[in-house]
């Protein structure tokens, strides 16, 4: 029986730069972002850069890096592999029908509640975890 072991990785800067990034460019710069990739979710075309603003919102908003996952482990052969790890996702037509129905507007209002949240200072914690599920939203896309 093969064992696998989980490598995660998370690099960035210190609470302190992310701090000051909030403070001077993130709190606004998020607002800009969401307002982008939502107006790019509703149209055919920017779709792709929709998506990519969403994933990156935690980086707007504070400089978080998005943590990475490799699984080491074994082929079928028996030779040792790296892989990226990733969720199991739903189904593509699933999502597309969640996104048509559904994840268009509610991921405006989710985003839109994430921005105002994170203005109170106190709710930047909940804002970043609002954040970091907008791809669910939109798409029941699993991070």
């Amino acid at each position: 029986m093969s064992q696998q072991m989980m490598i995660s990785h998370r690099d960035g800067p210190n609470l302190l730069v992310r701090a000051v990034w909030w403070l001077l460019i993130g709190w606004w710069a998020s607002g800009i972002a969401v307002a982008i990739a939502w107006f790019a979710l509703i149209t055919i075309i920017g779709i792709p850069l929709g998506i990519w603003l969403i994933n990156r919102l935690p980086s707007v908003l504070t400089l978080r890096p998005r943590t990475k996952t490799w699984t080491l482990g074994e082929d079928a052969n028996g030779r040792k592999v790296i892989t990226e790890a990733g969720r199991r996702q739903a189904a593509w037509y699933w999502r597309g029908h969640w996104f048509v129905l559904v994840g268009w507007w509610a991921s405006a209002i989710w985003m839109g509640l994430a921005w105002l949240i994170q203005l109170t200072i106190v709710g930047i914690p909940i804002a970043l975890l609002m954040f970091n599920r907008t791809p669910f939203v939109a798409s029941l896309y699993h991070y």
